[in-house]
C-alpha cells in the first residue's frame, strides 16, 4: 500500500513539475523568429518563420537536415513552427489562383526541384502531422536558383511589378522562388470601394485620386466619374464639398474618356473660372492645348498673363496656342517676346520649339 501511494504521489510530482515548464517567459531560441510584411499594391503580404543558420553544414546535402522527396515528411521552409504566409486579397501563385487568408507553407524537395506546399491548416509544429492529402490547399512545382551565400534562411521580395512581386526562400547557397501576383484592378477598385465607405468619405483628396488612379489605369471609368463628382459636390447635403481645379481637371479628363464631348466642354468652362494659382494655370492651359479647347485655353491664358504679367511659361502656351489656332506667324512672334523673359536654362528648349513650329512638327508634351 505505501509502494503505491509513494508511486502516485511521484506521477503527481513529475506532472506538477511538466506543468510547470509551460510558461510566457521569452527565451532566445537558435532559430530566431522573423515576421515580415510587404504590400503589393494594395495586398498586404505576410511571413512568419523562424530563421535557423547554416552552422558550416551544407544545408542542402547533410541527410537529416532538410527531407528529400518527403520522405518521411514535408519541410516546414523554416525551424519551429511551420512557416505561414497571408495574403490579404485574392492571389496568383506562379498563375495559380490561391483565395485571401493565412496558409501552412511548406516545401518537398527533389533535387533541384520543388513542390511548394500552401496548406489551409496553417498552425502546425514543423511538418510532422501535415495530411498532403487533406491539408493543402495549393501545390505549385518550381525549380531553385543559385545565389549569394545567405548564413540565415530568409525569405526575400525580388523582381517587383505594379502587379506582381517575387518571393524566395534562401538559404545558404539555393534560392528557392515564386511569384505572387493580383489582378491589379479587381483588387485596387474593390480595395477603394471599401476605404471610401470609412473616414476617407469626408476627403474630397481621396475620392478624387480614386478617380484618378482609374484614370491612368483605364478602369472602371464610370465610377471613377462619379467619385470625381463625390470629390467636387461632397456627400450628404453637400457635405465636404469642395469644387477646385484638381477635381474639375480630373472630371474633364474622365469625360474625355468616356467620349462625352458636351460635358467635358460644360465642365471645361466650369474650371477655368475657378480662382487658381500660377501653376494651376500652367497645368490646365497645357490639357485645354492637348483636348484641342483653344478658344477655352486663350480665354484662361489671356486673363491670367494679365494677372501674371512674370510668368513666362504662361506667354510661351499662349504662342503654342496661337499656332494651334493655325495663327503660325502670330505664334512665332510671340516665342520672340517669350525668348527675352525666359531662363537660360530653358532657351535651348525654346530654340527647339521654335523650329518645331517652324516646320510645323510641334506636339505638345503630354502631362
Amino acid at each position: 500500500m505505501k509502494k503505491i501511494t509513494l508511486t502516485f504521489l511521484l506521477l503527481l510530482f513529475i506532472e506538477h513539475i511538466s506543468e510547470a515548464q509551460f510558461h510566457t517567459l521569452n527565451i532566445p531560441q537558435i532559430s530566431n523568429h522573423v515576421y515580415e510584411k510587404q504590400r503589393l499594391a494594395v495586398t498586404d503580404i505576410s511571413i512568419d518563420y523562424s530563421s535557423p543558420s547554416t552552422n558550416n553544414r551544407d544545408v542542402w546535402n547533410t541527410p537529416g537536415i532538410i527531407p528529400q522527396n518527403g520522405n518521411p515528411i514535408a519541410w516546414r521552409a523554416g525551424a519551429n513552427m511551420n512557416t505561414t504566409i497571408s495574403f490579404s486579397t485574392d492571389v496568383m501563385i506562379n498563375g495559380q489562383a490561391l483565395k485571401k487568408g493565412k496558409y501552412g507553407f511548406h516545401i518537398i524537395p527533389n533535387g533541384e526541384d520543388f513542390t511548394l506546399l500552401f496548406a489551409h491548416n496553417n498552425n502546425q509544429w514543423g511538418s510532422y502531422y501535415l495530411d498532403l492529402e487533406k491539408d493543402i490547399t495549393l501545390r505549385v512545382n518550381v525549380k531553385s536558383e543559385a545565389c549569394s551565400f545567405s548564413e540565415k534562411l530568409d525569405y526575400e521580395f525580388l523582381n517587383w511589378q505594379e502587379n506582381a512581386v517575387t518571393i524566395a526562400l534562401e538559404w545558404g547557397e539555393k534560392r528557392i522562388p515564386f511569384e505572387v501576383s493580383v489582378d491589379l484592378n479587381k483588387t485596387v477598385v474593390e480595395s477603394f470601394r471599401s476605404e471610401l465607405r470609412g473616414i476617407n468619405t469626408y476627403h474630397w483628396q481621396a475620392w478624387n485620386d480614386a478617380a484618378s488612379w482609374c484614370l491612368n489605369h483605364n478602369t472602371n471609368l464610370e465610377e471613377a466619374l462619379a467619385w470625381a463628382n463625390r470629390s467636387i459636390n461632397g456627400g450628404y447635403n453637400g457635405f465636404a464639398a469642395n469644387r477646385n481645379t484638381t477635381n474639375l481637371i480630373t472630371k474633364i479628363r474622365l469625360q474625355k474618356a468616356l467620349d462625352r464631348t458636351s460635358e467635358m466642354n460644360a465642365t471645361i468652362d466650369e474650371a477655368i473660372q475657378i480662382n487658381m494659382d500660377v501653376n494651376q494655370v500652367n497645368y490646365l492651359s497645357i490639357m485645354l492645348l492637348q483636348l484641342g479647347a483653344i478658344d477655352q485655353a486663350h480665354e484662361l491664358l489671356s486673363r491670367e498673363i494679365e494677372n501674371n504679367p512674370e510668368a513666362w511659361f504662361l506667354k510661351l502656351n499662349q504662342a503654342i496656342a496661337y499656332y494651334y489656332s493655325g495663327n503660325k506667324k502670330k505664334s512665332l512672334k510671340a516665342l520672340e517676346q517669350v525668348y527675352r523673359v525666359t531662363p537660360e536654362n530653358f532657351k535651348a528648349r525654346l530654340d527647339q520649339i521654335k523650329s518645331e513650329i517652324e516646320s510645323d512638327t510641334y506636339k505638345i508634351p503630354s502631362i
